[in-house]
């Protein structure tokens, strides 16, 4: 989905939203010199009687999919904020969605947060007002995916690795590495699959880190012109090997479990779906040695929100540890809030998901919006933004 963006905006222009945003505290430094921080909304009210929820399938469940799945009337009968939800499929659609200002609070993934904010889309997030906040992972808090500049924008909700799923009937030997979705010469061609989105380039751009370092990548949402340039023409021979790029992953689920797949990049609850399935042939997921991209979701409310008292109270719902561990299990995720990993009904929940483990985290790098200012610190030389990903990606995909 082509649309239009502000990524070249500077990280210190992204701070600046504070008009936007909410109010500012003021700062005395050395010398008499004062310096802006925006702090988001002060208070919390009565709430408005109404939010607007523009969400991931399976984050914000009013019963309609599944009567015993409802933690959104149980919200209303709580807090008297009658909430309407609308789901979306993709990061660029709700990044769409948001911009228009019909929703107070959405839940964001990392390859779409900092367009938001550079978009001005956003507001500061007081952590003051967060009930919750001192019980959510501190791995996904203040991050570069939901701040800028310890300024925070989102908050954490729950997130996942991407691994690398295989046929281990067809398969063989086991793989290790994320090469065995790029060979050239794959015995599996037009059997293998990867994420239909412009942030799978990072997936390329992380193998290349690990396995030709003279191109000198150390963040593969930070490319130069000769590093982007590498990573797509990896993508380029990746693309006839590819069967079916997916962003539906029970559409994944179904490819393996009949077979029209065999090897690629999935989400645990993929694999557990295709394990559950007694007709399905047996597989297997990984973290490659090369480590693996990940997704972190994150809470943002409008800038411009309506019912901004409702959207904090709905934020302080979905991140209660009972809430948290229902949408967990239901979704297949790691919770943000580790006080739910006590109330999941499979005790082994948090294990499976590796929430709150630093080691397995330490392997992730976790999807951030590209933006032409180098995510690595580099100031010598322009990165190339999410537009330039998106364009390339439509010339990958032909």
């Amino acid at each position: 989905m082509k649309h239009a963006n502000r990524l070249a905006v500077l990280a210190v222009a992204l701070v600046l939203v504070a008009a936007a945003c909410g109010s500012s505290s003021k700062s005395t430094t050395g010398g008499g010199s004062t310096s802006t921080k925006p702090t988001g909304q002060q208070t919390l009210g009565a709430g408005e009687g109404s939010v607007s929820i523009l969400a991931w399938p399976g984050y914000a469940e009013n019963g309609s999919n599944d009567p015993k799945i409802d933690w959104v009337k149980p919200f209303t009968a709580a807090t008297g904020c009658k909430a309407t939800v609308k789901y979306f499929g993709t990061s660029d659609e709700a990044f769409n969605l948001f911009k228009t200002g019909q929703y107070d609070v959405v839940s964001s993934s990392g390859d779409a947060t900092l367009r938001m904010v550079a978009d001005q889309d956003a507001a500061v997030i007081n952590t003051s007002l967060l009930t919750n906040w001192n019980d959510l992972d501190p791995l996904l808090k203040v991050k570069p995916w939901n701040s800028v500049d310890g300024v925070v924008y989102g908050v954490p909700h729950g997130w996942g690795a991407n691994l690398l799923m295989y046929n281990k009937n067809v398969v063989k030997p086991a793989p290790d590495s994320w090469g065995s979705v790029f060979d050239a010469n794959s015995p599996y061609k037009g059997k293998i699959t990867g994420y239909d989105s412009p942030i799978y380039i990072a997936d390329g751009a992380l193998y290349l880190m690990k396995t030709k370092p003279d191109l000198g990548i150390k963040d593969p949402y930070a490319l130069d012109d000769t590093q982007f340039q590498a990573v797509v023409d990896l993508m380029k021979v990746q693309r006839p090997l590819i069967g079916e790029y997916w962003s539906d992953y029970l559409k994944e689920q179904d490819a393996f479990i009949k077979g029209s797949l065999v090897l690629g990049t999935t989400w645990q609850i993929t694999t557990n779906g295709v394990q559950a399935d007694k007709t399905a042939p047996p597989v297997a997921a990984i973290i490659p040695k090369e480590g693996s991209t990940a997704w972190s979701d994150s809470w943002m409310i409008d800038a411009k929100a309506k019912h901004p008292n409702c959207a904090y109270m709905w934020i302080n719902w979905i991140t209660k540890p009972d809430i948290q561990a229902q949408v967990a299990e239901y979704f297949g995720e790691a919770p943000a809030n580790l006080k739910a990993c006590t109330l999941t009904v499979d005790k082994n929940h948090c294990a499976t998901y590796h929430a709150g483990d630093a080691a397995f985290y330490g392997q992730l790098s976790y999807w951030k919006t590209p933006t032409a200012k180098c995510l690595d610190g580099r100031t010598n030389v322009t990165c190339k933004d999410y537009a330039a990903w998106t364009a390339a990606w439509d010339t990958i995909k032909g």
